[in-house]
């Protein structure tokens, strides 16, 4: 069965391509339960994508002859917790923090894009906390990010996920300036969705690096500090643009 997937140009990451968590969110959508998405070219953006079902992969996105995505399911991870407690407080003191944001490589970004504007990105910026190998942000989803119940859309708490994650892989790995990171594989578990004016975190933590893959992990908690969803991410190493 074929289906298309169109991300809108307001959903950008990088320039001319989607923002990687949010691409991974939609294609999640069509299985159940966590998925990890393999992104295997960048997605492009306001372009009818072919969705085909079934076969070895479950999921598989075509740009024309172009494989852009392959899902599946991923039972039983990652777990819904987190290394450490981060107060309301403490994100609000690092926010924005990060090396990343002297030089943004993608400051239109959907996620963490500082030229957005309140109600149009996500305008997530995380920062290190001291002593902790930890970046947090605080973000409060706005209206435009949610359903009809109010509720933040799945595919954009995936997004909230991935760039956070992002940041702190590549803090951590102490990239030259010369090198960039893109999204190359991101697991997600959800358990629950905010709602709009929710006052939340965003909290991500280094996984390590093998070669040119850096990992990660990061989470959304909730009011009171429930974790509401976690997810692991795969960035790659590619030369600055």
């Amino acid at each position: 069965m074929t289906q298309s997937l169109v991300i809108p140009s307001r959903l950008c990451g990088p320039p001319g391509s989607g923002n990687g968590g949010y691409v991974c969110g939609r294609i999640a959508a069509y299985l159940d339960g966590p998925v990890t998405v393999t992104l295997r070219q960048p997605p492009p953006l306001a372009t009818p994508m072919a969705v085909e079902r079934g076969g070895e992969s479950p999921v598989r996105i075509h740009h024309g002859r172009t494989l852009i995505a392959e899902a599946t399911c991923s039972p039983g991870g990652p777990a819904l917790e987190i290394p450490g407690p981060v107060s309301a407080e403490e994100a609000h003191a690092v926010a924005g923090r990060a090396r990343y944001f002297t030089d943004p490589l993608f400051p239109d970004c959907f996620v963490c894009g500082m030229g957005r504007r309140p109600g149009d990105g996500l305008r997530i910026f995380p920062g290190p906390l001291a002593g902790r190998p930890l970046w947090a942000a605080p973000w409060t989803p706005d209206p435009s990010v949610t359903d009809a119940d109010r509720r933040v859309r799945p595919e954009v708490a995936w997004a909230a996920l991935d760039c956070p994650s992002g940041i702190a892989a590549a803090e951590a790995a102490g990239l030259a300036r010369d090198t960039a990171i893109l999204l190359g594989r991101m697991t997600a578990s959800l358990a629950a969705l905010p709602v709009a004016g929710d006052q939340c975190l965003v909290i991500a933590w280094p996984g390590g690096r093998d070669g040119r893959k850096l990992l990660a992990g990061s989470a959304l908690l909730g009011p009171g500090g429930r974790v509401l969803a976690a997810a692991t991410a795969v960035w790659l190493t590619v030369p600055r643009p």
